[in-house]
C-alpha cells in the first residue's frame, strides 16, 4: 500500500515530548529537531487554534513509529517464543 507523499512520515514518541509529531516529522524530512520544534511554538503563538488542530489532526492521522529491537539476537528470540498470556496466568 503506497501512502504517497505521507510514506515514511511517523510520530516519534521515544524521541518526542509530547506526542513525537515534531520529532517524526524532523526525522522524516531531515531537519533539526530544535528547529521544528521552534518554529511549532512560533506558529502556536502567532496562530494558536489552527496551530492546535493541526497539531492534533496529526497526532491523531499520523501512525506511531514502529519500535526495531536493536538487541541481541537470542534474547529477540527468546521474547517472540512468549506469548503475553503466558505471563498473565503464572
Amino acid at each position: 500500500m503506497d501512502d504517497g507523499p505521507l510514506r515514511g512520515l511517523y510520530r516519534d514518541r521515544e524521541n518526542g515530548w509530547v506526542s513525537g509529531v515534531c520529532a517524526g516529522i524532523a526525522d522524516r524530512f531531515n531537519f533539526q529537531l530544535g528547529a521544528v520544534r521552534v518554529i511549532a511554538v512560533i506558529s502556536l503563538l502567532l496562530f494558536f487554534w489552527l496551530t492546535a488542530a493541526v497539531y492534533l489532526a496529526a497526532t491523531l492521522l499520523i501512525k506511531e513509529k514502529p519500535l526495531v529491537y536493536s538487541g541481541r539476537r537470542t534474547e529477540y528470540d527468546f521474547w517472540r517464543t512468549y506469548r503475553r498470556d503466558h505471563w498473565r496466568r503464572s
